[in-house]
């Protein structure tokens, strides 16, 4: 199966969700374009709380449309973007490959 960009998504909030958007930017060492957590250093607020020096290893959340399948076989409802990713993807060795690239 070929790669592929389900969704795309971000908020300028810290929420839990992200809103989907017709296409982002990703920046180098940045993040998401207007994300909340893009940035050099961490944006997670229990992380700035602890040492807002630190580094952002997170800054572009991905999750594949695999899992979203299987809690929804579970009985959950849940859309690209509602767990906080900024990329929904398939297949699942994409996101796999990618963080292991990490």
């Amino acid at each position: 199966m070929d790669p592929t960009v389900i969704a795309v998504s971000l908020s300028e909030t810290h929420s839990f969700s992200k809103t989907n958007q017709p296409t982002i930017q990703l920046i180098e060492d940045f993040g998401v374009d207007g994300d909340a957590h893009s940035g050099k250093t961490v944006k997670h607020r229990f992380l700035v709380n602890k040492d807002a020096t630190k580094p952002n290893i997170r800054q572009v959340r991905l999750i594949h449309i695999e899992l979203l399948d299987f809690l929804e076989e579970k009985g959950f409802s849940v859309y690209p973007g509602q767990m906080g990713e900024n990329i929904t993807n398939t297949p699942t060795h994409l996101t796999w490959a990618i963080y292991m690239d990490l």
